[in-house]
């Protein structure tokens, strides 16, 4: 009881935006690159009359502080009109820890956003593993990044010529 009201009137850091059902680290590699979806979920969720200690009211007492769970479906409706359903629904990685995978209820121009988020997050990832790679074979091996295949030409380049 007093950590729900510690976290609708005094929310510590990134909770400010707990309502909408997002949970992040500050100090996780994935902070920066969630961020600014997170503002621009924000943005379109939060009625401009409408403070934000009033939504995650609604949503501890709507909806548990769960995007599954309902409490009081009167606060639970309420809540969803004001946002309209807008809600970042989860965040993982799969295979490698570059390749993120977001998952919002939101319009398409918001989805576009998470969609771009992704590719962007897993092409940077995916260059630096290259970069890795081939510094260990030639540290001193000249890098432009920009494409992954080019350095994934130039890795095997570099591999067939050590062998």
């Amino acid at each position: 009881m007093t950590d729900d009201l510690r976290f609708i009137f005094f929310p510590s850091g990134f909770e400010k935006y707990g309502y909408l059902g997002v949970w992040l680290d500050k100090d996780s590699k994935y902070f920066n690159a969630l961020y600014p979806l997170v503002l621009a979920l924000d943005y379109e969720a939060k009625p401009k009359w409408c403070p934000r200690w009033f939504l995650r009211f609604l949503h501890v007492y709507g909806n548990y502080r769960s995007i599954v769970r309902v409490r009081n479906w009167t606060l639970h409706n309420l809540f969803k009109k004001l946002t309209k359903g807008i809600m970042f629904i989860d965040w993982k990685t799969k295979w490698y820890d570059y390749d993120l995978r977001i998952s919002v209820n939101a319009p398409q121009h918001l989805q576009d956003l998470a969609d771009d988020i992704e590719y962007g997050f897993a092409n940077r990832g995916k260059q630096e593993e290259l970069v890795r790679e081939i510094r260990m074979i030639d540290p001193d091996a000249p890098i432009i990044w920009g494409s992954i295949k080019r350095l994934e030409k130039q890795f095997e380049e570099l591999s067939n010529k050590e062998l």
